[in-house]
Order: structure tokens, then sequence, then C-alpha cells
């Protein structure tokens, strides 16, 4: 083991002393699961988790479950015990070493071979040791034992082998339950970020209208009469990003296909807002370039003519299906033709002022959302190199 210094950067007040030096081995019991074939899988019952449903829970997504029967369930938990409050599932192939802390003592069973069980005999505190294999020490750990080139596995005696330090119970609670709360903060924006998104997805699809019909679904009070089809060369005019030779240290921001890159000094840059999309690449991310602004040959940036609003038009790039526009088996790549050939439905300026505004405000609280978010993970993972040793 390290002979480094094993006290943590940061501590909580009243904590001193260093870390005490372990094998995760020591401390837990690690074991797996009894084998479950899939014909014996079922679409209710006993929810069985696999490598998937682990990773998919970490990243806040949604997969396809599957369970057993409860009677394969109380047989096998005669056999090997049942997985508890506290207790860990830690994925031992693929993406390895992602943990899932299990919430309560409601029934669940697992696939051998996919998943490690920790069971927790309640020597650590359940977050603390979950939030450790998002830690430093942990990382540096699995990366050394991991065999470039091929799939990576985390066996039961790979993690019985694996490092940890620890300290005395309620400095692991304390540490547990402030990493446990930043989780929650995250938790929160992230679902109010999904939730406005959701929002801003069916509001577009709902207040402009489908194809072949001129009138949208959801309307602001004092509107009505149809909308009018036209193509995109009667509402914008496209131009060309410029290619440049030296980028400076200048207030003009160079925007690219990935968004903002540098600054430059220029009396060439544009001097109206503009609807930036990518040429070549990255070709379904419009994004709103506010004047003065200089972009580069990989990119189009499209000037809404006097009668249409920025933001109103931008609502209209959103909803275009880019990708379908692609002119290219190889890079996806727009040209202007192809921006200028799309037909889109659009109406009077102030209904556009109206519905302009509106995505903007949902954007706006979205944006304030992910940037909460972007914090706060900054934050865990600052916390996470310096709070563990």
């Amino acid at each position: 083991m390290s002979v480094d210094n094993k006290a943590p950067e940061i501590r909580f007040e009243g904590f001193s002393g260093e870390w005490v030096e372990n094998y995760l081995g020591e401390l837990i019991d690690i074991r797996s699961a009894a084998r479950v074939h899939k014909e014996q899988w079922t679409e209710a019952g006993v929810p069985f988790f696999r490598t998937s449903d682990v990773v998919s829970i970490y990243k806040g997504q949604e997969n396809t479950k599957a369970y057993i029967s409860h009677e394969v369930y109380n047989s096998l938990s005669e056999k090997i015990g049942k997985v508890t409050k506290d207790d860990l599932l830690i994925t031992g192939g693929g993406s390895i070493g992602i943990p899932y802390l299990v919430p309560n003592d409601n029934h669940l069973y697992f696939k051998d071979a996919d998943l490690l069980w920790l069971k927790n005999n309640k020597r650590l505190d359940g977050y603390f040791l979950y939030t450790f294999f998002f830690s430093e020490p942990f990382k540096k750990h699995i990366k050394s034992i991991s065999h470039t080139g091929t799939i990576a596995h985390y066996t039961i005696e790979q993690a019985k082998a694996t490092p940890i330090n620890t300290c005395y119970e309620e400095e692991q609670t304390q540490i547990g339950n402030y990493f446990q709360k930043l989780d929650e903060l995250i938790n929160q924006h992230q679902q109010k970020h999904d939730k406005l998104s959701n929002i801003k997805k069916a509001m577009l699809e709902k207040m402009f209208p489908k194809p072949g019909v001129k009138i949208p679904e959801i309307r602001f009070k004092g509107f009505s009469g149809e909308w009018h089809e036209v193509v995109l060369s009667s509402v914008i005019d496209v131009r060309s990003g410029k290619d440049y030779k030296k980028l400076g240290t200048g207030n003009i921001p160079v925007y690219g296909t990935g968004g903002y890159m540098l600054s430059v000094d220029s009396a060439l840059s544009d001097n109206e807002n503009a609807i930036g999309i990518g040429r070549k690449g990255t070709i379904d991310k419009p994004y709103i370039l506010h004047a003065p602004f200089w972009t580069v040959d990989t990119l189009f940036y499209a000037v809404p003519y006097s009668n249409f609003n920025l933001k109103f038009v931008f609502c209209l790039f959103q909803k275009i299906d880019w990708k379908r526009h692609n002119e290219s088996t190889g890079v996806p790549s727009l040209s202007r033709a192809a921006i200028n050939n799309v037909p889109v439905y659009v109406t009077n300026e102030l209904e556009q002022i109206k519905i302009g505004n509106y995505f903007q405000k949902l954007d706006t609280l979205i944006n304030q959302h992910q940037q909460q978010i972007t914090k706060l993970n900054n934050i865990k993972q600052a916390c996470l190199s310096k709070m563990f040793v």
C-alpha cells in the first residue's frame, strides 16, 4: 500500500488524525448471486438487476426491466441471503466499478458475473462506501488493474483486494451525508431541467402547425387565422463563415460548430444577430449568435429578414430534422441550397414575438438549471479528490 499522507485535504471540523489503510475484503463481505437462466426471467415479479440497470440508474436513464418470479427469488435467497438496505451492487463487466446503493429492503435479485454484491455489515456508512467508488483513489486503482484492449472486468477477488482508507464512523457519516445532499441537489436540478426540456419539446410540437395543417393546436389569446407555408429562403439570408488566419485576444467572439472558440480583433465581424448552424460535422445543433461575432468556415449563419423575429426563427430551426437534409454519406454536411429549400410555416410578426419570447423564457430556465448542475458537479468532483485518501 501507499505510504502517502493518510489525512484528506478537506475535513469537517472536529476530525483529525490519519485514516486507516484497509483492503475492501477485510471490511465487508463481497459475494455474487446464484445463477438465474434467461428462460427464468419474467415480465413482472421481483426486479432482476443487470449491469445495464445499474448503469441506467447512474446515468438517470430508463431501460427495459427484467424480473424473476417470487418463487425463484425465495428459493435462491434461502441459499445465499437477501439484498437489503445499504448493500451495494457494483458493475463487474463492461463499465466496471459503477455502484448502486440499495435504498430499502424491497425484494431484488441480480445477475451473477454482471454484478458484485457488497453485503454491508454496518462497519461502513452506506453512502460513504457508495461515494468511495467515485473517488480519485478508487479511479486510480481501477485504472491500474484494467487491461488495455480487452473487455474490462472487476472480479470478486479484485474487489476484495481493492485498497480503501477509512475513518471513524462519525466522520464517515458526515462525509456520506454531505455527498448525499449534493447528489440530491443535482438530481433536483436535473429533474427540473428534464421537465422543462420535455415541456419545450411538447410545445414546439403544439405551437407550430403540423405538416398539412395551417393552424397550431395551442395559440396565445388574440391570435387566429391560418399560418403560411414558405421555404426558409423567404425567411433568412444564409451566409457562410470565413476562414481565418490568426486568432488573437480581441473582444470579437469566434464561433465554430461546437460553439464559442476564441476571440479575435477584426473589422470584418458581423453586426446582425443570426442563427448559427454547422455546415459540416455537427449539423443539428443550431444556436443564436449575438452581434458582433465571427464564424469559421465550417459554419453557416442565418440572418432573419426584417419582418421575421430572431427568436421565432430559432424555434423553426430547432423543429427541423436537419439530419434528413444531410447531403453526405461520410461526414454529415449541409449546403446553402438544402437550408433554403426547407419548408416551414410562419405567422405574423406580433405572434412571432409572443412565441419567440415564450421559448426564450423556457430556454433561460433550462439553462439556469443546467448551470446549477454543472456548478454542483464541479463542486462534487473537487470534493471527491480532496475528501478521500
